[in-house]
This record gives structure tokens, C-alpha cells and sequence, in this order.
């Protein structure tokens, strides 16, 4: 099957955002009723949740390309008001198209939303526009969505069975394959594989990587080169002598890795070197910054303080 292409768009995962379900690479059983659904002749509302990346939105987006509906979308996380209900959100959802075609409103990032204000407010919206208007919700936490507003819509989680893991990396492996040589990129396909084993399922990450990576024209080994053990080797030295300079020029130098990844190898890199009184602590402090990675406004400075906690409350061998 040939994948779909936006020539108008620069950024690969925009480029080659699935248009179908039967494009979307997801596990067996939620890709057989997300199609059931697009097979049907209207959506019921939707909460789709799970990690970054694993193509939450693109299923919201291509569900409705594939109903023929009239949709528009909101970012939670920029546009949380309850303005925006009152006017985007109202105006759209209570007009009529002129074409007949069904409505929808996806909410894109919708835990941001203030639980306070604007899901209640929403949960009032989705009764009152239920006759004219779907609404489709994602969101990362599903527990910061209310139980008032999650009765209300179809709760779908993107988790992949231990036994589709394999398979959709290769579906990964194929479709990234598929979009380097499309883009006339050279690659190594053991580097290609291992970007996907560092990301996966986060697919948007993948591809925001490999467009990285493809500014010289070719993807090879050179590219691990700042991200390799050495480099945390260096990050664990400065820790454990508390040459905070030194930090902070690494998390400058690697600003743009993942800080779930960061958190991950810095805790089975660190625990090792560690005083095992300190274990404990390196756990707490790593978990509370794991959480605020989700929502803070500065991922740099959330990381910077992060070490600097582990820097001056834990003790090395």
C-alpha cells in the first residue's frame, strides 16, 4: 500500500500523516474498531489516551476523513479557556452544514483543560450538541480527565500487547524505510533500527529524529555519537562531583533528548554508582520530575533541576 503524502507540508510527520485507519500503524485489535467505526455512518464520542506519539490524533483526524465529517481542532494545552467553548467550540457546534456532513470536535490535549472550569463546562457542551456534533478527546494522563466528563465518552487507551511489540516496530521499520527513500535519503538500516528501538512507539518522534538526522543528506552511526555512553558517563562524573557548570552545559548540549529517555538510562545508569541508602531517593526524585515532564513549560530547566536535585541530595560511591 503506497502512503499517503501532503506536498504542501514540510515536516515529515505532517507529510506523511496517515489519511486512512488502514494506513495508521497500531496494534490488531484497536486498529479492527477504530475501522469498525469508520465503517459506520457516525462517530460516538471518544477519549483516546496513551503515551506521545502513538498516533492518537491521527486516528481523531482520519476517522473523521474517512465519515466525510466537518471537524475542527483545539489545543487544550494553548486554547484551555472557557471562551473558547463559549465561542469556537458553540458556533461550530451549533451550526449546520450546508452539505449535511457530520460534525466533530476533536480536543486535542484535552488533560490540560482546567478541571475546574472549562471540562465541566465541556461535559455540558457534549449533552447539549450531542444531536449535531461528536466530540473526540485525547489526552497523555487520562486520570486528569474528570469522572463526570469520562462517563460521558468512549474510553479507548492506546496500549500495545508484549506480543504485537515486534511486529509494529517492523511496521515501523517499513513505513520509515518508505519515507527515507521517497525523501532520497541514505541510510543504514542497523542506525535505522536502532532509532526506532530508542523511541518506539512514540512514531513522531521517530520521524522528527529521522528528519533531523537527514540535514546531511545520509543516516549512519555518526549520529549516536553525543547521545552514547560516554556522554552519560560524563553526566554521571559531574554529578557525583557536583560540578554544577558542567550539568548545565550537558543538559544544554542535549537539550533535544527525551526526558523520559534522560530519566530512564540516568536511573539504571546512575543507580549503579550510587550508595544504595541513595537508591531509594534517586527513585522519588526521578519520578517526580518524570510526572512534571508532562506539563512544564521549560523541559530544560525541568531537567536542569531535576540533576541538580539528584547532584546535591544523593551519595556516590
Amino acid at each position: 500500500m503506497s502512503i499517503s503524502q501532503d506536498p504542501n507540508e514540510f515536516l515529515w510527520v505532517q507529510k506523511y500523516r496517515p489519511k486512512k485507519i488502514s494506513e495508521c500503524i497500531l496494534p490488531a485489535e484497536l486498529k479492527s474498531t477504530f475501522q469498525e467505526y469508520a465503517n459506520g455512518e457516525r462517530l460516538p464520542s471518544l477519549l483516546l489516551a496513551g503515551g506521545a506519539g502513538v498516533g492518537k490524533t491521527t486516528v481523531a483526524k482520519a476517522l473523521c476523513d474517512e465519515v466525510g465529517a466537518d471537524w475542527i481542532m483545539i489545543n487544550g494545552s494553548m486554547d484551555s479557556g472557557i471562551d473558547t467553548l463559549r465561542n469556537e467550540i458553540r458556533t461550530f457546534a451549533s451550526s449546520v452544514s450546508f452539505d449535511s456532513s457530520k460534525k466533530v470536535v476533536i480536543i486535542d490535549e484535552a488533560d490540560y483543560l482546567p478541571p475546574a472550569s472549562t471540562q465541566p463546562a465541556l461535559r455540558s457542551f457534549a449533552e447539549e450538541f450531542s444531536k449535531n456534533c461528536t466530540f473526540i478527546l485525547t489526552c497523555n494522563y487520562k486520570n486528569r480527565i474528570i469522572p463526570a466528563l469520562q462517563s460521558r465518552f468512549t474510553p479507548i487507551e492506546f496500549k500495545i500487547p508484549n506480543s504485537e511489540k515486534a511486529p509494529m516496530a517492523m511496521q515501523f521499520m517499513k513505513r520509515a524505510t518508505e519515507i527515507l527513500e521517497l525523501e532520497g535519503i541514505e541510510y543504514e538500516k542497523k542506525v535505522l533500527a536502532e532509532i526506532i528501538q530508542r523511541h518506539f512507539p512514540d512514531f513522531r518522534r521517530i520521524l522528527n529524529e529521522l528528519q533531523r538526522y537527514s540535514v546531511s543528506g545520509k543516516i549512519d552511526s555518526g549520529i549516536f555519537k553525543n547521545l552514547g555512553e560516554e556522554s552519560f558517563d560524563d553526566l554521571v562524573k559531574f554529578l557525583k562531583e557536583k560540578k554544577f557548570n558542567d550539568v548545565r552545559k550537558w543538559v544544554t548540549q542535549n537539550a533535544d533528548m527525551d526526558s523520559v529517555k534522560l530519566f530512564s538510562d540516568l536511573y539504571h545508569k546512575a543507580s549503579m554508582k550510587m550508595q544504595p541508602k541513595s537508591i531509594p531517593e534517586l527513585v522519588l526524585i526521578l519520578g517526580k520530575y518524570s510526572y512534571q515532564a508532562a506539563f512544564v513549560a521549560d523541559q530544560e530547566l525541568n531537567n536542569m533541576a531535576c540533576l541538580t536535585e539528584i547532584m546535591m541530595g544523593c551519595e556516590w560511591l
